[in-house]
């Protein structure tokens, strides 16, 4: 429970993949809890709910962009706009799999992370297809492991609850992102209050 004068945190969240590997659905699925298989897809969508997380009050929107081949130069200013990314491919889907480095590589581009980590979590989605799987849950995990991004997979169409386990886990990456300045500077004035204490005889110690 958040409380009424609770603080909303603002989230701000963009869905990347192929086409059909079910980034609409996945939206609507998180928003509405219902399942629609068939979407229009030249339309850019902002989805925006209000969800309670960790006794945080968080103010969602999920940018879900329009799929046009050889866009890289317009995402661009959608993936600054973001905190975190969500990266679909479906497992009945090889090349969409393939093309999950290229879009980390163009997240980490426009938001010029200098080696700290973006908050992302790579979803393989249609897995209650199984018979037509193209790409083995273990090779996700891997693909996951060498990009830095937590990893989720699930069947869209099927679990509901599997699809909110992913998108509140990016959205706790993303809080933590949000969170660390205040700890880790609390943290370095402890670090130097005790090393105060030990030179305190030095008249060189400088910091």
């Amino acid at each position: 429970h958040t409380g009424p004068n609770r603080k909303m945190v603002p989230v701000k969240l963009l869905i990347l993949g192929a086409r059909n590997t079910g980034k609409t659905a996945l939206c609507v699925r998180f928003i509405t809890k219902r399942f629609i298989g068939e979407y229009d897809h030249k339309k850019e969508v902002t989805y925006r709910c209000s969800r309670a997380l960790d006794h945080e009050a968080v103010d969602l929107e999920i940018l879900d962009v329009a799929c046009k081949e050889d866009a890289a130069a317009s995402l661009e200013s959608s993936i600054r706009w973001a905190d975190g990314f969500l990266l679909l491919y479906s497992i009945t889907q090889r090349l969409s799999f393939l093309d999950v480095p290229r879009l980390k590589k163009l997240v980490e581009h426009a938001k010029q992370s200098l080696g700290s980590v973006v908050p992302t979590v790579l979803v393989a989605n249609k897995a209650d297809l199984e018979i037509g799987r193209e790409v083995t849950t273990e090779e996700g995990q891997r693909l996951a492991k060498e990009l830095r991004c937590g990893f989720r997979e699930l069947s869209v169409a099927e679990a509901v609850l599997a699809v909110e386990a992913a998108v509140f886990q990016l959205i706790r990456l993303v809080l933590d992102q949000q969170r660390p300045l205040p700890d880790r500077r609390s943290y370095m004035l402890t670090v130097r209050h005790a090393l105060t204490r030990k030179l305190t005889r030095s008249k060189t110690m400088q910091w």
